[in-house]
């Protein structure tokens, strides 16, 4: 695969897994939301270390290290940082079940909606950052 199909196949798998974010919160699933959101940012930003690397991005879930790695960190706004540092722990937290119960606790109906549309609006800049990039 070319670089170009390689960014591309990191932008569906970001895709898809907001189409599934947008499914779970329908389904009132709502532990699982800030985790798939999660995932949207993780694949996304992936997306950008491969297209400025050309390398396999590393194996981390860590949202700012890698838009630190890939070299865009700074150009992200104080409220776009502030939200992958959000994000964050909740790739984590799902996973292990003494999190869940205060995790749940946070992630009301209102906070999905509002991490679902934060999600939404990185994925689109970072998808726009891609596409202006040479």
């Amino acid at each position: 695969m070319t670089t170009e199909e390689k960014v591309k196949h990191w932008i569906n798998i970001s895709d898809y897994d907001l189409e599934t974010a947008v499914a779970i919160l329908e389904t009132k699933r709502y532990l699982y939301v800030g985790f798939m959101c999660h995932q949207v940012i993780e694949k996304i930003f992936k997306a950008v270390y491969f297209k400025c690397k050309e390398e396999v991005p590393p194996y981390t879930h860590d949202l700012e290290y890698l838009a630190v790695r890939s070299g865009f960190y700074e150009t992200l706004s104080e409220e776009q940082q502030d939200f992958i540092g959000e994000l964050n722990p909740l790739n984590i937290e799902t996973r292990y079940p003494e999190y869940k119960k205060e995790l749940l606790k946070t992630l009301t109906p209102s906070k999905c909606v509002e991490i679902l549309e934060k999600t939404k609006k990185l994925q689109q800049w970072t998808k726009e950052m891609i596409l202006s990039a040479k």
